[in-house]
């Protein structure tokens, strides 16, 4: 893919910045795209097709929210789909987010702000609140089902 490194020009923070990258399949079968994965919760891809057939191009856009970044940030896009010869192609994008001149906001105006524009901010950044987030090996290594005092005889 060409251009797959990008370096942006400075945004200022609570701004969108739109991605668009064209992605051309040169091969005999079709391109599928099985996952795309975005190092950032702030980046929320626009896909309306998870198939381009050979020879023919397609345009993949997405939506980067800034409120979140202060200074420079990079970004990496994975797109895991059937190239040769690792299943991956990579999207890296860069930027530097400057605070507002005569205002800068803090993290929680910029949040609020960006929770109005789009509801599902709310879940990635908090979280859904029926996960965890996390996992454990085993229920063995539960805390709460260890011997507090394991030197001390059980009475």
């Amino acid at each position: 893919m060409a251009d797959s490194v990008r370096h942006y020009y400075p945004i200022i923070a609570g701004d969108i910045l739109n991605l668009s990258y064209e992605i051309e399949n040169t091969g005999e079968e079709p391109l599928i795209i099985r996952e795309i994965q975005p190092s950032c919760g702030c980046i929320v891809p626009k896909l309306t097709s998870r198939m381009v057939m050979p020879g023919k191009s397609k345009r993949l856009l997405f939506k980067y929210e800034s409120a979140k970044n202060i200074g420079f940030v990079e970004h990496v896009i994975r797109i895991h789909c059937n190239v040769k010869p690792t299943g991956i192609i990579k999207l890296v994008f860069d930027t530097n987010v400057v605070p507002h001149a005569d205002y800068t906001r803090d993290y929680e105006e910029l949040y609020k702000e960006a929770v109005e524009r789009n509801a599902m901010i709310r879940g990635l950044v908090d979280g859904d609140e029926t996960e965890k987030g996390y996992y454990v090996d085993s229920p063995s290594h539960d805390s709460r089902e260890q011997n507090p005092y394991p030197w001390r005889e059980e009475e």
